[in-house]
């Protein structure tokens, strides 16, 4: 992380200090919201990868932790009970390789998975794509009746 975001990211105290934020700092406080949790750190209860501008590794380490090609051959078992399992990605995407990569590791333990590139970066088209595609999968593949499972 940049020290300018780092920055930006320590003087956040409230959900509206961070409204006009740009969309990867918004997405840095979601992760370590996400992986990072701490109900000891008010206001926003979680830490931050950077302290005082110095990078904190035991946060670090959290978030390395939950990266998914980090974390993918311990949960295996776990991922093959799954119904079903989507990934999409925009061709002008910082994390298309990646995702590429998450794909791919999942195809050789033999977990089945759609996989699609669209025309885009990270947030094209959103709503289009929550509306037509991830809103259908859910309603194709989640069942909360035990008959399901």
């Amino acid at each position: 992380m940049n020290p300018e975001m780092a920055k930006s990211l320590e003087a956040v105290k409230t959900a509206a200090d961070s409204a006009s934020l740009p969309f990867f700092a918004r997405a840095n406080l979601a992760s370590a919201a996400a992986w990072s949790p701490n109900p000891k750190n008010p206001p926003l209860y979680l830490d931050l990868p950077t302290k005082e501008g110095a990078p904190q590794p035991d946060i670090l380490a959290k978030w390395a932790a939950n990266a998914p090609l980090a974390f993918m051959d311990q949960y295996v078992g776990s991922l093959r009970r799954y119904r079903a399992i989507s990934i999409d990605v925009g061709d002008q995407d910082g994390l298309r390789a990646d995702t590429v990569r998450l794909h791919e590791v999942l195809d050789k333990y033999g977990i089945t998975n759609s996989f699609e590139v669209y025309s885009g970066t990270h947030t094209s088209k959103v709503a289009d794509r929550v509306q037509n595609y991830v809103l259908s999968f859910f309603s194709q593949n989640l069942c909360f009746q035990t008959s399901c499972q």
